[in-house]
């Protein structure tokens, strides 16, 4: 499988349905960049990026159930952290219920909402679709 970028907004918004993530705003972003492998013409993960300026907010990183532990998430990772240095953003954000583990295992380290910079803390996932439960995390990509 290779990763593309995603044309197909509705398959986007029902792989993260189902992975019970939030998906109401992605047709209202203006600086979005959604990328995802497909198996058999089928949608079986994705992942992308907000943009804020210098800094992007990881978003919608799902993998479906049947797909998980072959390293789909990583590899969308790794994709989106080139794809958001060639963008010209210097760190990424993310928030997470229950992927922190995995995320620090990528190089990411959490943060306290208080030090979450402007830009983020006005995004809809950072002040209406998380929880303020959800751990903020943020990576450097020097």
């Amino acid at each position: 499988m290779h990763i593309e970028p995603i044309s197909d907004l509705r398959a986007a918004q029902q792989l993260l349905a189902a992975m019970d993530l939030p998906y109401a705003d992605l047709a209202t972003l203006p600086d979005l960049t959604l990328v995802g492998m497909h198996s058999a013409g089928e949608l079986v993960a994705m992942a992308g990026i907000e943009g804020h300026a210098q800094i992007g907010l990881l978003r919608s990183l799902a993998v479906a159930p049947a797909y998980r532990q072959r390293g789909l998430a990583s590899q969308l990772i790794a994709h989106l952290e080139q794809l958001a240095r060639q963008q010209g953003r210097h760190t990424l954000y993310l928030l997470t219920t229950s992927a922190e583990a995995f995320f620090v295992r990528h190089g990411y380290q959490a943060i306290a909402r208080e030090a979450a910079p402007p830009a983020l803390r006005q995004t809809n996932q950072f002040s209406t679709l998380c929880p303020a439960s959800a751990r903020i995390l943020s990576k450097p990509l020097t």
